[in-house]
């Protein structure tokens, strides 16, 4: 009774972590739509770029802890959760998509650590160096955005994987799981020259894709489920 009890509130946690991860995403960009929308548009030049970073890099540092580094922390529970739910019936793919999932989380959490420390780098030596500023930001945003989704592949594979999954173990709606591959498509897109902008079909889709897993989670939490991997392990 003690570990279906702990298996029903592991698989609630994992619904919380989903919909607090897509509140991130949501939050994240209606910031980059409003407040740092001269900034999202990516016409600014590098000098451009510097320059609203050194007006604006509080709302920059608070969006990157918001859509990256929150993101990031939410990812880890949902991905052991997942594989908590679907590894009975399809153990294979739940344990490669949370690999997957785990590896996204820490490509996150390090563009969104690379940024943020990268943020006060530029504005101090802009102060001193506007020119070793500029060069210094075009490294910092290039190695953030490899790391974070300039080409999507560790959070599509691992929706795909985690869809696929479902789709054979019966453990998430049907019409959840079409969804997952459809996006994971679009998300793996981005990796041919010149697809980068279907992006947003991606970033969009991962919100409905987040909300949907969240409350199929935490509404229908197994009546039986078991303790991760990781945890028993250790017990």
């Amino acid at each position: 009774m003690g570990v279906a009890m702990s298996g029903m509130s592991f698989q609630k946690a994992g619904g919380i972590a989903a919909l607090v991860g897509a509140a991130t995403v949501v939050v994240g960009i209606g910031m980059f739509a409003t407040m740092m929308s001269d900034y999202a548009t990516g016409d600014l030049d590098p000098a451009g770029s510097v320059a609203f970073l050194v007006e604006n890099e509080a709302s920059m540092y608070v969006w990157n802890l918001i859509t990256l580094i929150g993101f990031s922390i939410c990812l880890v529970p949902l991905a052991f959760a997942l594989n908590q739910r679907l590894r009975v019936g399809s153990p294979a793919l739940a344990q490669t998509g949370t690999g997957f999932g785990l590896i996204w989380a820490g490509l996150l959490l390090g563009a969104g650590m690379v940024l943020n420390v990268g943020f006060g780098s530029v504005v101090e030596l802009h102060g001193t160096d506007a020119a070793q500023a500029e060069s210094l930001w075009l490294a910092v945003d290039s190695v953030a955005d490899g790391l974070s989704g300039g080409m999507e592949i560790a959070g599509p594979v691992w929706i795909l994987l985690v869809s696929v999954a479902a789709l054979r173990a019966g453990a998430l709606p049907r019409a959840l799981n079409y969804l997952g591959v459809v996006i994971s498509v679009a998300g793996l897109f981005t990796i041919v020259p010149g697809l980068a902008d279907i992006a947003i079909v991606f970033g969009l889709g991962l919100i409905v894709w987040f909300v949907w897993v969240g409350i199929v989670m935490y509404r229908d939490a197994p009546a039986v489920a078991e303790v991760p991997d990781l945890v028993r392990d250790r017990g």
